[in-house]
This record gives C-alpha cells, sequence and structure tokens, in this order.
C-alpha cells in the first residue's frame, strides 16, 4: 500500500490566505521528503476556509521545490471553467512537471460556486462530461477543432495562422494525455463505473462512512469489465483523516477535541453538506434521521488517531471493512499546531505504513 496525501484545505476563515496557503504549500514539501508517492489538492471559488482557488496554480508553485512526488488536481471542477482554458493549462503544468502530474476531475460540489458561475439550476453531471469530451477532443485531434456541443463551442477556424502556430493549443506532455482521475462522494457512486469504463481511476472521499467507501469497488470492477480490463485494486485511491501521535491523550485530543483542527474541519463539512441535503454521506444507515446526526459521532467514526500500533491497527481494520486498494491518501488538515501536525506525518511515513505493508505480506 502506498502513501499519499489529499488536501481540500479547510482553514479557519479568519486566517489570512498568504499565511494558509504558505502552511499548505510546506504540507506539500514536507510529504515529498518524506516520500509521499502522490498529494492532490482541492480548488474552490467562494469559500474563505477553501483558501486554494486553483489548484493548476498552485501545483506550478510546488514543481520546483518537489522532487519526486507526482502532483494532482483534486479536483479541476469542469463546470467552472471554459474546457478549451483547462485544455491549454493542464497540458502547460504537465509539461512543467514532466510526468509528475496526474488530472483529478470532478463537476464540482459547492453550491455557491455554481452560483456564481451561472451553472446552480444547469446540469453540471452534463457539462462535466460535455467539458471533458471536449478537452479530450482537443488533445486527440487538431486545429481549428470546429467542436460544437450544448454549452461550449471550440474553433479557432477564422484566425489560424499555422506557419506560426497561431491558433492551436499545445498537447499535454504524457501520451495521450496525463493519468485521469474523479472523486466518489456518493453511496454507491454511478460515476465510479462510468469512469472506469473509460480508464480513469477513482479516489474515495475521506468524509464517507467505510460502509459506503466499499460500495465503489463493485462498481469500479463492473466499469472496468465494460472498457475490456481488468479491475486492480492497486489504482484505487482511498482518502482518510489520520492522526498519529506517540501519546494516546494527545493524539485523542489533537484529533476529537472541539478546539481541534479535525473536528472543525468534520464541524464545517458536517454544515456544508447536511445544508446542501446530502446528510446521507455520514450515515451509516440509510433510513438514519438526520436529526441523530452530530459532528462528535462524525469525527468519532471517521478520523483514524492513536499512537502508532494504534493507528496500524485501525487502517488494518479499515481495509479489511473495505477491501483491498492501492494508495492510502493522508487527508490534509490545518496545523493548528504545526509540530504535531509534522511530527503525524513523520510517524505516518516512518513507522506506520511499514508495519501496515508488512501486515500485508
Amino acid at each position: 500500500m502506498d502513501l499519499g496525501f489529499f488536501t481540500m484545505p479547510i482553514h479557519p476563515p479568519h486566517r489570512p490566505p498568504f499565511e494558509t496557503l504558505r502552511e499548505d504549500f510546506e504540507m506539500a514539501v514536507l510529504a515529498d521528503q518524506l516520500g509521499f508517492t502522490e498529494g492532490f489538492f482541492g480548488e474552490h471559488i467562494t469559500d474563505l476556509a477553501e483558501n486554494v482557488t486553483s489548484s493548476l496554480i498552485f501545483i506550478a508553485w510546488l514543481l520546483e521545490q518537489t522532487k519526486k512526488i507526482k502532483l494532482g488536481t483534486g479536483t479541476v471542477n469542469i463546470p467552472n471553467h471554459h474546457p478549451a482554458r483547462i485544455a491549454a493549462e493542464v497540458a502547460m503544468v504537465d509539461h512543467m512537471a514532466k510526468g509528475r502530474f496526474l488530472f483529478g476531475v470532478s463537476p464540482g460540489g459547492l453550491m455557491s460556486d455554481a452560483e456564481v458561475f451561472g451553472n446552480l439550476d444547469r446540469d453540471r453531471t452534463a457539462m462535466f462530461l460535455e467539458g471533458i469530451n471536449l478537452i479530450l477532443k482537443i488533445w486527440q485531434g487538431e486545429a481549428p477543432y470546429n467542436l460544437k456541443g450544448d454549452f461550449w463551442e471550440i474553433t479557432t477556424e477564422q484566425t489560424m495562422m499555422p506557419d506560426i502556430g497561431q491558433g492551436t493549443i499545445a498537447k499535454p506532455y504524457q501520451t495521450p494525455h496525463p493519468p485521469i482521475l474523479v472523486t466518489a462522494v456518493a453511496p454507491f457512486s454511478k460515476g465510479v463505473k462510468a469512469a472506469a469504463a473509460r480508464g480513469w481511476e477513482p479516489i474515495s472521499a475521506n468524509f464517507l462512512q467505510p460502509v459506503w467507501v466499499a460500495s465503489h469497488w463493485p462498481n469500479y470492477v463492473d466499469g472496468c469489465r465494460e472498457g475490456g480490463r481488468t479491475a486492480d485494486p492497486a489504482n484505487w485511491r482511498i482518502a482518510k483523516s489520520i492522526f498519529v501521535a506517540e501519546d494516546r491523550d494527545v493524539a485523542e485530543a489533537y484529533a476529537t477535541g472541539s478546539n481541534g483542527p479535525y473536528y472543525f474541519y468534520f464541524k464545517s463539512l458536517f454544515t456544508k453538506l447536511v445544508r446542501g441535503g446530502r446528510a446521507n454521506l455520514f450515515k451509516t444507515d440509510p433510513d438514519q434521521a438526520d436529526d441523530t446526526l452530530n459532528v462528535e459521532s462524525i469525527v468519532d467514526q471517521l478520523v483514524i488517531r492513536g499512537t502508532v500500533s494504534e493507528v496500524v491497527d485501525q487502517i488494518l481494520e479499515f481495509r479489511q471493512t473495505v477491501g483491498d486498494f492501492g494508495t492510502l491518501l493522508y487527508a490534509g488538515h490545518d496545523w493548528m499546531d504545526k509540530d504535531l501536525a509534522k511530527k503525524s506525518m513523520n510517524l505516518m511515513m516512518e513507522e506506520v505504513m511499514p508495519r501496515v505493508n508488512a501486515a500485508l505480506k
């Protein structure tokens, strides 16, 4: 099992962006130094707590300060952008990364982002599918493109000057394009099956109950079968909120205390998702009443925490529930205590993962 990380950074809104962006930058550099295999960065436009408004810009900032880690968008929310711009910017970053880039995509889940772009009442799933199809056609085809959809038209026919390169969008560094990944945030996600059929790989979200994470694998298998390939657990990534400390009481207080960063993270998500009609993501039983949910129990259920040996046991137990998978994505949280946060990442890579992988042999 490989170790990567996924951060949809949620920081206290009163913290200035220059400070939180630097903190997330340091987290990514540390992950690279420790040997994390990959890192993904979320993006949202209209949320003061979520400071990264462009995962591509953030990755470009990181490229010269990291050496081996693969960096991925987590995700580019396709309906919020013009497909031609995404195609061009992803190709540019892919060349800058020279193979260290992963292209995570989704329809986007933050309703205020959808509203600010005028998409609140539009079919964002249809926009997502049209957008990614147009991006792939740009990369696979040649200018002037002449692509038409229900939401976008793409052409450079009237202004092309092929002798000097004008009118052409560059193709990515990786052939035929960077690996494409999609986030799976719903129980029994149909998107996992559709993505797998096209050769794309899933990332299961860290705020889903394990029983719903487990529901993604059968759909992935079905999708791979439709696409004419065999499903490989090594291609399944699962994000998880984890905190490791040398002292059990310290771990429990930092990971579950009402003044801690993990509690803050899940309180923010809980508020957004429940008000947005998606309380089902936190339920262990579909028939569970919404008013029985609370942040305390969600944190207790969804955060793996403790000493090295306790975290090893919990990861192995989690794997027993969801099944085999290839990469555990350590979820990024606010560094309320920088020393504890960095120590947790160190312990995770240097002590937890060797024991987990030894147990899996």
